[in-house]
């Protein structure tokens, strides 16, 4: 492979020409049997090459299943710096899931491409669940509910796991979207992020303000945190108020001297629109 990929030396390319103004026959002739034509077959060894310098570059997998969708196809769109994003087509899976080998460095963000909302009877929705590297994200979408948009991020792959699904979602009524505006105050000097959950919706860890567009089916918020506090030696607390009237709803604490990852402020935020998340020093 080393010869393959080695470049001709600039002196030695001058010798093909260095006997007046055109090359001879002989030196033309060495010069187009030095290169390597796209057509020439690659040898045992060059193939070899080839699986060694992949594997090194294996990042692992994406598993997927698609059932009960008829011919729909949706795509989702696979990013890391400095490499040109990748769309992966998501369609019918007949014989379970579906696992598609990736190449490069991590992380990979993944967003949203197409989500075609057709195909889809009374009260039937369809349901995008993701986990990836064991973290879950999760939406209904078709019917009343709006698809689910172009560029929405949905989670970043380190290597550790990745799999998504999509299939129809039968109710015995139509379900519609609620929105709770959440202000998130950081009074630290730590990169705190949290995550929003609800029945059948989950987004991923953010550290701004959001509005979610969660089910009234299931109107409750859980929120989870996390903080690398690894490098200090003070707690933080974060809590969950109701803006409109100030009440503290869920109390978290996130401890010094570790990574906290996936820590649940143990409550619920019930039929709540306005919530505000504060974060300090214990």
């Amino acid at each position: 492979m080393e010869e393959i990929n080695k470049l001709t030396e600039r002196e030695e390319l001058k010798t093909y020409f260095e006997t007046g103004k055109y090359p001879t026959q002989i030196q033309f002739a060495e010069l187009i049997d030095s290169l390597r034509h796209k057509a020439d077959a690659l040898s045992y060894r060059d193939i070899v090459n080839i699986a060694n310098r992949l594997e090194a570059l294996d990042s692992g997998y994406i598993e997927y299943s698609v059932i009960d969708v008829g011919d729909q196809k949706f795509s989702i769109v696979m990013s890391s710096e400095g490499a040109e994003d990748l769309v992966i087509e998501l369609k019918n899976t007949s014989n379970g899931s579906e696992k598609l080998k990736i190449f490069g460095k991590v992380p990979f963000i993944f967003k949203t491409k197409e989500f075609p909302a057709e195909g889809l009877g009374i009260n039937e929705y369809y349901h995008f669940t993701c986990s990836v590297d064991f973290l879950p994200f999760e939406r209904l979408f078709g019917n009343n509910l709006p698809t689910i948009p172009d560029g929405l991020e949905f989670g970043t792959y380190n290597g550790v796991g990745f799999m998504c699904g999509i299939n129809k979602y039968p109710m015995d009524q139509q379900i519609n979207i609620v929105n709770t505006s959440i202000k998130f105050v950081n009074k630290t000097e730590e990169a705190i992020q949290y995550r929003a959950q609800a029945g059948i919706w989950t987004d991923i860890y953010r550290g701004r303000d959001i509005v979610t567009d969660h089910y009234d089916m299931w109107d409750n918020l859980y929120f989870y945190y996390k903080a690398d506090l690894q490098k200090i030696d003070r707690n933080i607390e974060c809590r969950v108020y109701n803006a409109d009237n100030d009440q503290l709803l869920i109390t978290a604490s996130l401890l010094a001297g570790q990574d906290n990852k996936e820590v649940w402020g143990n409550g619920e935020a019930k039929q709540i629109r306005n919530i505000r998340i504060e974060c300090d020093y214990q």
